[in-house]
């Protein structure tokens, strides 16, 4: 504690110089999404992406999308070829677009969200085969 009648325990005199780091990991600032563009063609709405798409930076699309589901627009084609970084958050909004029978294309996959799509689906369950055979014919009997 110090107060205007006491001196610091440590003074800067006594503390250690450390160095000067800048560490752009994860501890930063989130990124920014970029909607680089956005076209129409009829009810097809054309939106370019760039940049980092996570949770703290997928509002402003989720309210592009948003605006445009309660617009009429049934299409989607997103390109993501200058997206740097992307998290499940943009795949809640690739999953929320399609319902209601829109329609979603991805064209021009980043590296970032082919690594996405491949993790999560990594995790899905392989499909069941059965044999043909005695217990099959009294599953479908």
């Amino acid at each position: 504690m110090s107060t205007s009648s006491t001196a610091p325990i440590l003074t800067d005199s006594l503390a250690p110089a450390l160095p000067v780091v800048h560490d752009s990991g994860a501890d930063t600032a989130p990124g920014v999404i970029v909607v680089a563009s956005c076209t129409a063609l009829g009810a097809t709405l054309v939106v370019g992406l760039a940049g980092e798409i996570d949770r703290h930076s997928v509002a402003p699309l989720r309210a592009l999308l948003a605006s445009a589901a309660a617009d009429g627009y049934t299409g989607l084609v997103l390109d993501t070829a200058r997206v740097t970084f992307c998290d499940s958050s943009l795949l809640h909004v690739l999953d929320w677009w399609p319902r209601h029978g829109r329609r979603l294309t991805l064209v021009n996959r980043s590296g970032a969200l082919r690594r996405l799509l491949w993790a999560a689906a990594v995790d899905l369950p392989e499909p069941m085969a059965y044999p043909a055979g005695p217990l099959m014919a009294a599953a479908t009997s």
